[in-house]
């Protein structure tokens, strides 16, 4: 260092000498958040053990263990378990003041009511906004929330306006849609077909159109009576999603036949790259089809839970539940986690989420894996048994904590 300065001469050499003292100054600087002594789980870069996790200026700075810098703020997680935020692709949040409507309505939810006490970062919202409603949605709710929100655009202008709206043909416009996706591509990750009784195939065809045209994924929600499941699953291509995986309606063929087996056009359309989501919602779990088609090696590519008024109080509860669900059904920690993580970040096209790497947003959350004997429903009313349940303790969206249970970050340790 000393010859260094003894090189240092005259203005330029002062001015070199300001220069290396400001990086010496921000070098020194603390990080923002250190968590350390956590169980890190981040399948998306092969973590599985023990390590700690600097932040600051709401992204990940550092992942390695024993991380020694000092920081404004320090969080020993001694015991917990560390992941990339939870990502839910099948939400229904435009909340608004209509009466009995899920598009600006009160069947939606206010997402960061919901979605950090679950450890879930990012929402996707499935297609509660269509084209012509999408501007209303990210003024009203986008905008205004914390909880980063994301969209599948519904084909139908109005989005769910209810029956009457969603069945006009002439308002499932392709270049409307396509035109409101361009302007803005970072927000809106696909195009969502569902909720028509009709016939004819035109919605469906429209809205693939759309997604063709703006290279995004297609999401369909079987609530279609006259589309036959296997030939949605053959006009879908390579990355689009089907949710209500594990439904059991009269109105649509289940994925589980008579016969006990997962169908063989169902495991033709996964393995051509048709991603499944779970779509839990108030009907659209039954353990008749969950269990042995997970016995089989089927389980979900996302954990959609379909949230909205009804499903986070009747068996869906939220996220974490539906994780210790799976889990009781014969899933590992590590499985259930890339779901919730980096498989659904993949399948919504934001490989920035659900994943730890240096640089990226510092969306983390951290759970303890409770023992005991805890039951979970399904959408008729039957109940399975299991010996371990998610319980978040703490939530981090950018950098900053907004979901603490037990007060890790409390400033005093009582009185």
């Amino acid at each position: 260092m000393k010859s260094i300065f003894s090189n240092i001469r005259g203005a330029h050499g002062m001015g070199v000498l300001l220069l290396l003292w400001l990086s010496l100054g921000a070098l020194a600087q603390p990080y923002e958040l250190l968590i350390r002594n956590a169980h890190v789980i981040d399948p998306a870069n092969s973590i599985h053990r023990r390590m700690d996790i600097a932040i600051g200026e709401g992204k990940i700075l550092k992942v390695a263990a024993g991380i020694n810098e000092t920081a404004v703020q320090v969080i020993d997680a001694e015991g917990l378990y560390l992941t990339p935020g939870f990502i839910d692709p099948h939400t229904h949040v435009f909340v608004g003041t209509q009466a009995g409507l899920f598009a600006n309505g009160v069947n939606s939810v206010s997402p960061d009511d919901f979605t950090f006490r679950s450890g879930v970062t990012t929402v996707v919202d499935a297609g509660t906004s269509g084209w012509r409603s999408f501007p209303l949605f990210k003024q009203q709710v986008i905008d205004q929330s914390k909880t980063r929100i994301l969209a599948f655009l519904n084909i139908s202008g109005g989005g769910m306006t209810g029956a009457a709206h969603e069945q006009d043909l002439q308002d499932m416009n392709v270049d409307s849609a396509v035109a409101v996706m361009k302007r803005y591509p970072d927000i809106i990750t696909g195009v969502k077909i569902g909720h028509y009784n009709g016939k004819e195939w035109d919605p469906f065809d429209n809205a693939l159109r759309a997604a063709e045209r703006a290279g995004k994924p297609l999401f369909v929600e079987c609530h279609l009576p006259e589309y036959n499941l296997e030939s949605q699953l053959a006009k879908m291509r390579p990355g689009d999603i089907i949710t209500h995986s594990f439904e059991h309606i009269r109105e649509r063929m289940p994925i589980v036949g008579e016969n006990g087996q997962v169908r063989t056009f169902v495991l033709e359309a996964r393995k051509r790259g048709v991603l499944f989501d779970l779509g839990h919602g108030g009907a659209g779990f039954w353990f008749d089809q969950a269990v042995p088609a997970v016995k089989q090696g089927f389980y979900p590519n996302s954990f959609g839970t379909d949230l909205h008024r009804f499903s986070m109080n009747s068996a869906m509860k939220d996220m974490a539940n539906v994780m210790s669900k799976f889990m009781a059904m014969g899933l590992s920690l590590e499985q259930v986690v890339e779901i919730a993580t980096w498989n659904t970040a993949r399948a919504i096209g934001h490989t920035e989420l659900g994943n730890l790497a240096e640089g990226n947003p510092a969306d983390i959350v951290l759970f303890r894996l409770r023992e005991g004997v805890f039951g979970f429903m399904d959408s008729a009313g039957a109940r399975i048994n299991g010996n371990r349940k998610l319980e978040v303790e703490l939530t981090v969206r950018q950098g900053k904590v907004v979901w603490d249970l037990n007060g890790l970050v409390a400033k005093k340790k009582g009185f």
